[in-house]
């Protein structure tokens, strides 16, 4: 069996959950993105959305911003060095395997 299918069990399981794995590409394709944003482009629901962004939190991979523009309050979203660290690794295992069964 080769190593791509032996190593399906290290992929980052953080990321790995479909709402959060939009959440981080949205993420690496930007500087840092807001709450409103992030709604629209991954089609996830204020409290999903709210949920997974603390769990990317907690887990070091995303750095959460709190601030107001003008009156209003802005949730900015940004990944941390570790979030892209993990976010590289984990895309780079992602499509080894993708490789490995197209053959």
């Amino acid at each position: 069996m080769a190593d791509e299918i032996k190593n399906i069990a290290s992929l980052d399981r953080l990321i790995h959950q479909p709402a959060r794995l939009a959440i981080m590409a949205v993420l690496s394709a930007c500087e840092s993105a807001d709450f409103a944003y992030l709604l629209d482009a991954t089609g996830l629901s204020k409290g999903n959305l709210s949920a997974h962004l603390s769990k990317l939190e907690e887990g070091g991979y995303v750095a959460i911003v709190k601030s107001f523009k003008g009156k209003y309050p802005n949730t900015s979203c940004s990944l941390t060095v570790a979030g892209q660290r993990a976010f590289n690794t984990y895309r780079k295992q992602y499509l080894a395997l993708a490789q490995h069964l197209e053959k």
